[in-house]
């Protein structure tokens, strides 16, 4: 049985969202009612999936998040927000969240996103050794499970979500990666918001590469993006 942590401080919505997991998904859900208290659950028990709302006592979801991302680069983590605003998404995938719900929302949509996550976590875990973590770009050396790029003794660290694009577009290398592929396999959803969140990243790439003139990260119109490496 997966094992779930759930912050919320809705005690009311965090009962009707434990009793409807277990029932529904068939999951293990631990219900925390603040930040610290998830954190401390977290630190003493194994879990497959994180729902973080955002706007809580003691410690915000935001604030946990960063700290299990910097715990478990892997784990996936859906944030819980009210808000619905551009920066509240986007501040969500910049901390390494892998998924964001608004409330208020239908328990139904709640676990298909879980399902979905924890099924892309399975099939990456399956396929990772698969995949290469390493790679030299230009001058450039990308560690990506260290999260990491070097140059002349220089380390610049990236964000998950940083590192996962960096890597598909690695893989990629001198040929296209198409902005759906690249939205599909990161965010699992190629929507509006989603596509802008990616071109934050992107540019943030652009600026950690642009030291070597060899090495650039370009628009194919109508199409995606190509890591260019001469």
């Amino acid at each position: 049985m997966q094992k779930i942590l759930l912050a919320e401080d809705d005690p009311n919505l965090g009962d009707i969202l434990k009793d409807y997991l277990e029932l529904k998904g068939k999951f293990d859900v631990t219900l925390c009612k603040d930040g610290d208290e998830a954190l401390r659950q977290f630190n003493k028990e194994k879990f497959d999936l994180c729902i973080l709302d955002v706007m809580m006592p003691r410690k915000d979801g935001f604030t946990l998040g960063k700290e299990i991302r910097k715990a478990n680069a892997d784990i996936p983590i859906i944030f819980a927000t009210a808000k619905g605003m551009m920066e509240d998404k986007t501040e969500a995938f910049g901390l390494g969240g892998d998924d964001y719900i608004t409330k208020p929302f239908r328990v139904e949509e709640l676990l298909l996103r879980i399902n979905a996550l924890l099924k892309r976590a399975s099939r990456e875990k399956q396929g990772e050794e698969e995949l290469p973590d390493k790679f030299q770009i230009g001058n450039y050396h990308f560690d990506y499970v260290a999260q990491q790029i070097s140059s002349n003794g220089h380390q610049q660290k990236l964000s998950t979500k940083e590192a996962e694009l960096l890597r598909l577009l690695c893989i990629k290398k001198n040929d296209v990666l198409t902005r759906e592929e690249a939205l599909l396999k990161i965010w699992h959803d190629d929507n509006y918001f989603n596509g802008r969140s990616m071109d934050v990243f992107l540019s943030k790439l652009r600026k950690y590469l642009r030291d070597d003139p060899k090495v650039e990260i370009v628009n194919v119109h109508g199409k995606g993006y190509k890591l260019l490496v001469s």
